[in-house]
């Protein structure tokens, strides 16, 4: 068991089941890893990176940990349909449903891929995860600080259609919550600020050269990806913020929401 696996409380999530999307790499993949380190089975969801997936889940199976590899493209409801379909065979159940998967930069996509992602599939994944959640369970939505305070700061134009789309899909998300609320079910959006070792950032950087070495010295440092990741798994399991929001890192560089 490697050190990044000792942020929950060993035990703590026995008998709980946890899914996270774009789990098969990066900011998901260690969230996976925490949950599966305080005891709970989980359901790890890619996209295109099978291999890496199945890595993951062996990893964890060693360490004893059950582990459900699914595959599905979110923005496709027939095959979100089936992801679900077969945590409900296999766990019966969902206490914890991370949404982490989010693009928009990638190439080769539709001109409103960024918009499927991030705000239409947001919400058919929660909707779809729903049956299989019971009172007392918990949803976490992962953006970042330049798509949380989008519409009062300006972010830089490689990254803007991205930042709107994932705010579009926070603001879809929060008018849920009364109903969420009726049936017992917890929802807190995590916020942070762009992350070392991201894909996100890579391409950025690409894009911008510089644009992340220029952040980093704006806001003083910037979380890596096991250290963002501890912050989702907190996030899980600790209680909810009046607000529903839990901001990670420096925002002084940020106007009001």
């Amino acid at each position: 068991m490697t050190e990044t696996t000792t942020i929950l409380e060993p035990h703590s999530l026995d008998g709980k089941v946890a899914l996270v999307t774009g789990s098969s790499r990066g900011i998901g993949a260690d969230t996976i890893r925490y949950f599966a380190a305080a005891g709970a089975s989980v359901v790890i969801n890619y996209r295109n990176k099978a291999p890496r997936a199945e890595k993951l889940a062996a990893e964890l199976r060693e360490d004893g940990a059950q582990a459900l590899v699914v595959g599905a493209d979110l923005t496709d409801p027939l095959e979100v349909g089936g992801m679900f379909g077969q945590v409900e065979q296999l766990y019966r159940k969902l206490d914890i449903l991370v949404l982490n998967a989010s693009g928009g930069m990638e190439g080769g996509m539709a001109e409103d891929y960024a918009l499927q992602l991030n705000r239409d599939a947001q919400v058919r994944v929660l909707g779809a995860a729903l049956p299989l959640m019971a009172p007392g369970s918990r949803v976490v939505f992962v953006t970042s600080h330049q798509a949380h305070f989008i519409r009062t700061t300006p972010t830089m134009p490689e990254y803007e259609a991205v930042a709107l789309s994932k705010r579009a899909g926070e603001d879809a998300l929060r008018k849920l919550i009364p109903g969420l609320t009726e049936r017992g079910i917890e929802f807190v959006v995590v916020s942070g600020d762009m992350i070392e070792g991201t894909i996100t950032a890579t391409l950025l950087e690409r894009a911008n050269p510089g644009a992340i070495s220029q952040r980093r010295e704006d806001a003083g440092r910037l979380y890596n990806v096991s250290e963002f990741a501890a912050e989702v798994a907190r996030a899980a399991v600790e209680p909810v913020p009046a607000d529903h929001t839990r901001l990670v890192g420096d925002t002084s560089s940020f106007g009001e929401e």
